[in-house]
């Protein structure tokens, strides 16, 4: 057995960033720019109004002071002179300013007698004057190394970028296995259980920016083994989901040998998951799960999307650990690296008493994992530790 390090070492060597392809902004939320992308112009592209008020040279501000009104800016309707002494433009929130203006008094400030203002006793500061190019000026890149926001998409509407280039998405094909498996909504024997990890799998690629095509039930016969990886062709990573172990039914391995399967390991010092291996079988990435329900959510987890978020051009690392304090004791771990359902509480993380790898229920209630080192010895109520958040 090697370590979950290891493992993930060569599960994210396996994959490489995909290529790129360019879409509309209305499908860029959630997705990985492929390379910077530039602004089109200044933000704002012209000094703006940040109140209502009028616009005024400061040369001109004093409490008392009367000017004379010439005219008006609005959004999308700026004043299209220029302010000279003694002027003030009616300026409105985003209007420009108005040549020759460098500030707005605003409106609370001012009493207004037909064209004439008179500026109050008590001049707020001022100057309420956004510079053109406050945001960001043309040519301004922006490259997140991260899924693109909502936030993310309004800035890049406002660089007027009506496309932008991202990666592809990852399509990953999902293939579960065994004589015991039916589709949800069948009717099972009387020694068959129904397919689920398949399910949870897609939704948790899905939910990461993947694609995963569900392939139908592989039987455990050589043939039809065959025949899904053959259905799998196109995808850029193959993940099959039981079969992988050493039984006399388990025929992954078997069958992906058959097809030049380059091995990169077989079987992981970790709790649950321990039959996992991964390889390249006809030049694609392939990873294959074990088949207890939670073992396969907790590698999906582990090593899939570690391996989908580097496939999208993200930096290649591990899922992403949080610390927090125990709510209750735990006792001393194995020799394996255990990964325990536990759920956040105020009083920090519990975990739960039952960790069968066979429980997803157990999992549909956890929101953290809780990672136990090798040999970690019994833990007290408020130690700290780590945890992989199951986000919601």
């Amino acid at each position: 057995m090697i370590s979950v390090e290891e493992a993930l070492g060569h599960v994210l060597d396996l994959v490489t960033p995909l290529e790129s392809e360019s879409v509309t902004l209305t499908e860029a939320a959630g997705r990985v720019l492929a390379s910077p992308v530039a602004a089109g112009r200044d933000q704002p592209p012209f000094p703006a109004s940040a109140m209502d008020g009028y616009a005024v040279r400061s040369a001109d501000v004093a409490p008392g002071q009367r000017l004379r009104v010439i005219g008006q800016s609005a959004a999308g309707h700026g004043f299209r002179g220029s302010i000279g002494p003694g002027d003030a433009v009616r300026t409105f929130t985003g209007a420009p300013v108005p040549q020759g203006a460098d500030r707005v008094v605003i409106q609370e400030d001012v009493t207004r007698m037909g064209e004439i203002i008179t500026l109050n006793q008590n001049i707020d500061a001022g100057p309420y004057v956004r510079p053109a190019g406050t945001d960001f000026r043309a040519g301004a890149t922006f490259a997140p190394a991260r899924p693109l926001t909502p936030s993310d998409v309004a800035l890049l509407a406002s660089m007027n970028l009506p496309d932008v280039p991202v990666t592809r998405k990852p399509e990953i094909a999902l293939v579960a296995t065994g004589d015991e498996l039916v589709m949800p909504g069948e009717a099972p024997g009387a020694d068959q259980i129904i397919a689920s990890n398949t399910f949870g799998l897609k939704a948790l690629i899905e939910r990461a920016g993947g694609r995963a095509r569900l392939m139908p039930i592989a039987r455990d016969t050589v043939s039809s083994l065959k025949a899904i990886f053959d259905l799998s062709a196109g995808a850029d990573m193959v993940v099959t989901v039981g079969g992988a172990s050493v039984g006399d039914h388990d025929l992954v391995a078997e069958v992906a040998a058959e097809r030049g399967l380059e091995r990169a390991f077989y079987k992981v010092a970790m709790r649950p998951g321990k039959p996992l291996m991964a390889g390249r079988i006809d030049g694609t990435p392939m990873i294959g799960l074990p088949g207890n329900p939670v073992s396969a959510m907790v590698c999906g987890h582990v090593f899939i999307l570690p391996a989908l978020r580097r496939m999208l051009g993200l930096p290649a690392q591990r899922a992403p650990r949080r610390r927090a304090q125990l709510a209750a004791p735990v006792g001393a771990n194995g020799a394996r690296e255990h990964y325990m359902r536990a759920r956040l509480t105020p009083d920090g993380l519990e975990v739960f008493d039952r960790q069968d790898s066979s429980l997803l229920s157990v999992l549909a209630d956890a929101d953290a994992l809780v990672v136990r080192p090798p040999d970690n010895p019994a833990q007290e109520k408020g130690a700290w530790v780590e945890y992989v958040p199951l986000q919601a």
